[in-house]
């Protein structure tokens, strides 16, 4: 029986990293595409080594298009023709239904749907569509050009990475086997998610001074951020002046650590956008998800667990948090309350578990009737556990969040000496100079 596209997707990243480990590729690659049957199985190959398709490209074209600093085009790409099987009685396809910014076209006349211009490439469409005719490209072996290189290749992953990996994976032992790999060093961005929570609480204090006054936060999700911006700019002005926490320890690692680079790893196809847009595309290189790691390590055979400890800076519960829905209204409350507890405002948060709940929640801000200062919006439900390249279901990726960040006795960011130590290596010595814009720079984001 033939595979369905999604296997046979996945089945090509294997072989080909299968061949990149053995030093195989070109023979590989050639055979590949000698074998497809059309252009659109072409285009699977091309997207498994994270790349647009180039047609009659040679090995020697692939090598130079991976070689490119940051490689172009969309990350979400549509393959084969679906001839819209999933229409429902009311016109619409799965893909154009799981989109929350109406980024996909039903074209009737042609029997097919097409992604336009408002993508942001946030991935719903593709765990929507069950044949396999959209898939995000594979960042993985335009990676492995850094790793052969020596450079000195970071690695920074996700506070949603608990569990993911095995029950008995800890922090340690996943640095140990990143760096098997190839990676100078694995970094959790829930220490840069501390700074973060340090810069919103500050934000809030000097923002929220009146019962009607609020704040929306910027953190973490780049659906959320685009939601904003997109479908309710009037809301922008009150987005807290923030990068996300990757972005935050993608910049830190390089202002460090001259001529670095540096690999996300995460469960969110959006973050591979967010990397390349042109405010920010000097932090991140590249992006992985947790599947995908998933999927190099049993390749390459490595099991994280068998690995020893390797023990790195720690993040506080704060920081640990920012992985499902709430966290991050949480790690901002308890802050805000540590710092200024004599504030007659509190802080009084309200999130939104998925896109409908985000939409409905920035619509009752737009109509006054929702009675709220601080606002958190998640674009997947169950927050950053509820990826779409998760391993783990929302609930038990939450849990084993939840347990890791009872693990620590540092509750805030101001408990944690690593915040201090990492604040005072680039500069700053105040956590009030975070709302500075000249001193926080590496910290700003203006929407």
């Amino acid at each position: 029986m033939k595979k369905v596209p999604n296997d046979y997707y996945i089945d090509i990243f294997r072989k080909l990293v299968k061949a990149y480990n053995e030093g195989t590729l070109k023979e590989k690659y050639e055979e590949l595409i000698e074998k497809a049957e059309d252009e659109n199985a072409k285009k699977y190959i091309f997207a498994a080594m994270g790349l647009d398709y180039i047609k009659n490209a040679s090995f020697e074209d692939i090598k130079k298009a991976m070689d490119m600093k940051k490689m172009k085009g969309k990350i979400v790409v549509k393959v084969g023709d679906c001839g819209i099987r999933c229409i429902d009685k009311d016109g619409f396809t799965s893909c154009q239904k799981a989109c929350p910014f109406g980024a996909v076209d039903v074209l009737l006349e042609k029997n097919i749907s097409e992604i336009n211009d408002k993508c942001i490439d946030c991935g719903n469409c593709i765990a929507a569509c069950d044949r396999g005719n959209l898939i995000d490209k594979i960042e993985f072996l335009p990676i492995v050009q850094y790793l052969e290189s020596k450079e000195d290749v970071y690695a920074i992953i996700a506070p949603a990475y608990i569990g993911q990996f095995g029950e008995n994976v800890t922090v340690g032992k996943l640095r140990k086997a990143l760096k098997a790999i190839g990676f100078k060093d694995m970094i959790e961005v829930a220490l840069f998610a501390d700074i973060l929570t340090l810069k919103e609480a500050v934000e809030f204090h000097k923002h929220v001074n009146k019962q009607k006054d609020f704040m929306i936060t910027s953190c973490c999700c780049p659906m959320w951020v685009a939601m904003i911006k997109k479908l309710y700019s009037e809301l922008v002005v009150h987005v807290a002046p923030s990068v996300s926490p990757m972005v935050a320890c993608g910049r830190t690692i390089k202002k460090l650590h001259k001529n670095s680079k540096v690999v996300f790893i995460g469960p969110c196809v959006a973050k591979k956008a967010e990397a390349k847009e042109n405010d920010l595309n000097d932090a991140v290189d590249f992006v992985l998800t947790f599947k995908e790691l998933q999927e190099i390590f049993d390749i390459l055979g490595i099991n994280p667990e068998n690995f020893c400890e390797d023990e790195g800076e720690h993040a506080s519960r704060a920081g640990r948090i920012y992985a499902y829905t709430g966290g991050v209204s949480k790690a901002v409350y308890d802050t805000v309350n540590k710092l200024f507890p004599d504030r007659s405002i509190k802080v009084k948060a309200v999130q939104g578990n998925g896109v409908k709940e985000c939409k409905d929640m920035l619509q009752k801000i737009l109509d006054e009737k929702l009675e709220a200062n601080f606002l958190e919006g998640m674009g997947c439900v169950g927050g950053c556990v509820g990826g779409p390249k998760s391993i783990l279901s929302k609930d038990e990726g939450r849990k084993n969040v939840q347990e890791y960040g009872n693990q620590t006795d540092m509750i805030t960011p101001i408990d944690n000496p690593c915040v201090y130590a990492v604040l005072k290596e680039i500069g700053i010595n105040d956590i009030y100079e975070l709302v500075d814009e000249d001193k926080a720079q590496i910290f700003e984001r203006r929407f």
